[in-house]
């Protein structure tokens, strides 16, 4: 039988990302994000605490957690704060990839170097004309003796200005879609990597995100993630297996929604009684309460999957579909139930609003979320 009641060390690692989330990123999560800056000191904080790099195994100094710990951490610390868990995402992006097919050097190499300091890598796969069409990419990879050449521009990548390395994938041959992406492992400080401006975003404000060019980037064929042909695969699996992940940061905004709403409609009174007594304002506390607790149960579940081993691709896109609209909706809601207040930057749900809308869009739209689990439930009953 299945159970979700958590160890007593998982227990321990949700308080310590909850105590986190709550004593150093929400304090601060509203100046960073009126800045537009990169929330540094707290990244280094995190990275102390071990709440980076959690799915690198232990060999590499990781603290080799599974894909259901990682999500309950994920959700505690976007509670406080989406943005600082989307720069932490974006490191778990570029490791699931060297953890799917990366050699044995290239693992001590760059897994090593994202535990030994605070280091941040990216995942460089959305294009400018190529997004949830991710096989029609333009970068190219040209052979080039014992290594490759890369051609292109990437767009909207999270840690694409900080990153010490780069999980790219280009193409080796356009006309074969799908079957010609590779995927490559470039170091920031190779010639002709050149990260683009930080782009100045609606929310999740705290990471950074840039395009990133590549003009005549020469790399040598160890640097090659997998076998040629085989990228877009990897790029698949590893979405997969982040989605969940994506979803538990939906549960922690709504999450901390629901929690503003209730104690909002607690101390507000119209009509000589708080709000909270209002029937209306009720049912949208009742049915916040309900969608983020089956958003959770979903992303449990298929991060529970994950670790077993099974597909959950039509799994992890219910979950980041449902977590995600769950977390829309959610924060639309506690806008509406602080009224006026809700739409100043003086109070926090329209912080919260602004950062779950990136929720429904990155990591795969949710439209694109829909098709797979279309495709899932028909070929199924074929």
């Amino acid at each position: 039988m299945v159970s979700f009641e958590l160890t007593p060390e998982q227990q321990l690692l949700q308080e310590t990302a909850r105590r986190f989330a709550q004593n150093e990123m929400a304090p601060v999560a509203q100046q960073y994000d009126e800045r537009g800056e990169f929330a540094l000191k707290v990244y280094q904080k995190a990275f102390a605490t071990g709440l980076l790099n959690d799915i690198i195994p232990e060999k590499y100094g990781g603290a080799g957690l599974t894909t259901f710990e990682s999500t309950l951490i994920a959700e505690e610390l976007a509670s406080g704060c989406a943005g600082m868990t989307t720069t932490t995402l974006g490191n778990g992006l570029a490791t699931i990839p060297l953890l799917i097919a990366g050699t044995e050097q290239q693992r001590e190499r760059f897994l090593t170097l994202l535990t030994s300091k605070l280091t941040f890598a990216s995942f460089d796969l959305t294009e400018p004309g190529a997004g949830s069409d991710a096989a029609s990419m333009s970068t190219t990879a040209t052979r080039k003796g014992n290594g490759y050449v890369l051609q292109g521009e990437k767009s909207f990548i999270t840690n694409g200005g900080v990153a010490s390395f780069h999980v790219v994938f280009a193409t080796l041959d356009k006309s074969k879609r799908s079957k010609g992406v590779t995927a490559f492992i470039v170091p920031s400080d190779t010639p002709g990597l050149i990260p683009g401006k930080d782009e100045s975003k609606m929310g999740h404000r705290a990471s950074n995100t840039t395009s990133v060019r590549y003009e005549n980037v020469e790399i040598p064929a160890s640097l090659r993630l997998g076998e040629e042909g085989q990228g877009f695969k990897l790029a698949m699996q590893t979405l997969d297996r982040a989605r969940s992940s994506v979803a538990a940061i939906g549960v922690g905004v709504a999450r901390a929604a629901l929690h503003h709403s209730a104690q909002y409609a607690l101390e507000r009174t119209t009509f000589g009684q708080p709000i909270a007594q209002h029937q209306g304002i009720q049912f949208m506390i009742a049915q916040m309460a309900r969608d983020v607790e089956a958003a959770r149960l979903l992303t449990w579940h298929a991060a529970w999957m994950v670790d077993q081993g099974m597909n959950a691709s039509k799994e992890s896109a219910c979950a980041k579909l449902f977590a995600t609209d769950t977390a829309m909706r959610a924060a639309t809601d506690a806008v509406q139930i602080f009224g006026g207040n809700g739409y100043m930057r003086e109070y926090p749900v329209e912080k919260l609003m602004r950062d779950a809308k990136l929720l429904q869009i990155y990591e795969g739209t949710n439209q694109i979320q829909h098709i797979v689990i279309a495709r899932h439930v028909l070929d199924a009953a074929t």
